[in-house]
C-alpha cells in the first residue's frame, strides 16, 4: 500500500502538528526566534528610551509567536512585518514569508502580505541606509544610489522566502496529487481484480451449463433409443429372431456412437483441467485470459458439430425405433452460422428424445421451415396410445431447460407446451446469425 496523508496524520502529534519532528522542528525556530528578538529588543529599548527588560519582554514574546506558524502563518507575518520599525525579527519574517507561501492560503492573500513585508522592509532600510550615509561627514553620494541600494536589500530579504516556498509548497502538493492518484489507482486494480475473478467464476459456471447441457442432449438421446431397441428386442426376441437380431446390432451401434462421442467430451474437460492447473498461481486476469483461449478454441472446434443436413439420418434412427416421424421443410436450405445449425439439430434430438421417454408409441412430426433472416423448427407428437407405457425412461426434468437455454443464448425464441389433442409440441425460431449474446457459445 502506498502512503497516504490520512496514514501521515494517523501518526500524530501533538496539537495541530501532523508528526512529532514538525513540533520539534517549531519549537526550535520559535527558541531561536526569541533569542534573536531579546537581543535585539536591547537596542530597541535602549533607542526608544524604554527599559531594557520591557525591550527584551518584547522581543520574546515576538519570536516565539512563530511556534504557531503551521496553523497561522498569515498572523506570523503580520507580526512580523508589526516589529520591523523596532529592526527585530529577521528569523521570524524570512521563516514567516516561507511558510505563508508554501502553505494553502490563496494567492491573493500571499501576495498582499508579501507585499506589506516588502514595503515595510524597504521603508526601514530606507531610513537605516540615509540615516548611516548622514552620520559619514563629507561624503557625496548620487540621488539614486540610496533607494537602489535599499530595493536591492529588501527584494533579497524577502523575495528569497517567498519563491522557495511556492516551490515546497507546489512540489507538496503534486507528490499529494500523485500519492491519491496512486492509492486510486490501487483501488482500481483491486476492483479490476475482484471484477476479472467474477467474470472467471461466471465463466466456469457457464462452461459446465454448456458442458451438462451436450452430455445431456448427445448421450441422452443415443441412450434412450439404447433402451427402446433393448424393449424391443425383449418383445420379439421369441416371436422373431431375425428381427432381434438387427435390434440388437442397432443397440450396439447407438452404444458405440454415444461412447465415443462420450470420449471426446472426456478429452476436452480433461484438456480443460490440465490448463487450469497449468495456470493455477497465476494472476487473475492471467488466468481469465488463458481462459478466453481456451473458450475461443472450443468455439472454433463447435464448427464440426451437428448441422441441419444431418436431420434425416436423425429421424432414421428413431424410425428404426418402431416412431413414425414425418419430417417437411419449407423453403429453400441455406448455410447458417455452425451454432445456428447446432442448435436447431439439438432441439429436434432432444425434442424425439423426449417422445421416446414420455409418450411411446406415439407418432411424431417434424417441421422445418427456411425462412428471410431466420429458421424455425417444430416438433409435435400425438397423444401416446398408453399412458405410462413402453419403456419407462428416467427423465431428469433438463431437457426442455437445456433447449430453451440454447435458443435464448442466439436471441431466438422457445415455444413449449401441451397439445388440445393430449400429445405436446415444441417450436423454436432461431435468426440467421447469432445476437451478440450468443457470440461464440454452442
Amino acid at each position: 500500500m502506498t502512503t497516504t496523508g490520512e496514514e501521515h496524520r494517523a501518526a500524530g502529534g501533538p496539537w495541530w502538528w501532523e508528526r512529532r519532528r514538525s513540533a520539534v522542528l517549531d519549537g526550535g525556530l520559535a527558541l531561536g526566534s526569541a533569542l534573536e528578538c531579546a537581543v535585539e529588543g536591547v537596542g530597541f529599548a535602549e533607542g526608544a528610551g524604554l527599559p531594557v527588560g520591557l525591550g527584551v519582554l518584547l522581543g520574546v514574546v515576538a519570536g516565539s509567536v512563530l511556534v504557531v506558524r503551521r496553523r497561522w502563518p498569515v498572523a506570523v507575518v503580520l507580526v512580523a512585518i508589526a516589529i520591523t520599525p523596532a529592526e527585530m525579527g529577521f528569523l521570524l519574517a524570512t521563516v514567516g514569508l516561507y511558510t505563508l507561501a508554501a502553505s494553502q492560503v490563496p494567492r491573493r492573500i500571499i501576495g498582499v502580505t508579501t507585499g506589506m513585508s516588502l514595503a515595510a522592509t524597504l521603508i526601514v532600510t530606507l531610513m537605516r541606509t540615509h540615516q548611516g550615509v548622514g552620520d559619514i561627514a563629507g561624503s557625496r553620494i548620487d540621488v539614486w544610489f540610496l533607494p537602489l541600494m535599499s530595493v536591492l536589500a529588501s527584494v533579497a530579504m524577502t523575495a528569497p522566502p517567498v519563491l522557495l516556498g511556492l516551490y515546497v509548497g507546489a512540489r507538496r502538493r503534486l507528490m499529494e496529487s500523485l500519492r491519491d492518484r496512486a492509492d486510486s489507482l490501487e483501488t482500481e486494480l483491486q476492483l479490476l481484480a475482484e471484477r476479472a475473478e467474477e467474470r472467471a467464476d461466471w465463466a466456469r459456471g457457464e462452461e459446465r451449463t454448456r458442458i451438462a447441457r451436450e452430455m445431456h442432449d448427445v448421450v441422452a438421446h443415443r441412450v434412450s433409443l439404447m433402451v427402446v431397441h433393448a424393449a424391443a428386442v425383449q418383445a420379439v426376441a421369441l416371436k422373431d429372431p431375425q428381427k432381434a437380431v438387427k435390434n440388437a446390432a442397432l443397440v450396439g451401434d447407438m452404444g458405440r456412437q454415444a461412447l465415443t462421442e462420450l470420449r471426446e467430451m472426456l478429452g476436452v474437460l480433461r484438456a480443460g483441467e490440465a490448463l487450469g492447473s497449468s495456470v493455477r498461481g497465476a494472476v487473475p486476469l492471467a488466468a481469465v485470459g488463458v481462459a478466453a483461449a481456451a473458450a475461443a478454441t472450443r468455439a472454433g472446434a463447435a464448427e464440426d458439430g451437428p448441422s441441419l443436413a444431418e436431420l434425416e439420418e436423425l429421424l432414421g434412427q428413431s424410425r428404426a425405433a418402431g416412431m413414425k416421424v414425418e419430417l417437411s421443410v419449407q423453403g429453400e436450405a441455406r448455410g447458417y452460422a455452425p451454432e445456428v445449425e447446432q442448435t436447431a439439430y439439438r432441439v429436434v434430438q432432444e425434442a424425439l428424445t423426449n417422445v421416446h421417454k414420455h409418450a411411446a408409441g406415439a407418432g411424431a412430426m417434424v417441421r422445418v421451415a427456411h425462412r428471410e433472416g431466420e429458421v424455425a423448427m417444430q416438433v409435435e407428437n400425438g397423444a401416446p396410445p398408453v399412458r405410462g407405457g413402453g419403456a419407462m425412461l428416467p427423465s431428469g426434468g433438463n431437457g426442455l431447460v437445456g433447449m430453451r437455454e440454447r435458443v435464448l443464448a442466439l436471441g431466438g425464441v422457445f415455444v413449449s407446451g401441451e397439445t388440445e389433442a393430449g400429445g405436446f409440441r415444441v417450436s423454436a425460431v432461431l435468426p440467421a446469425q447469432p445476437g451478440p449474446s450468443g457470440a461464440g457459445r454452442a
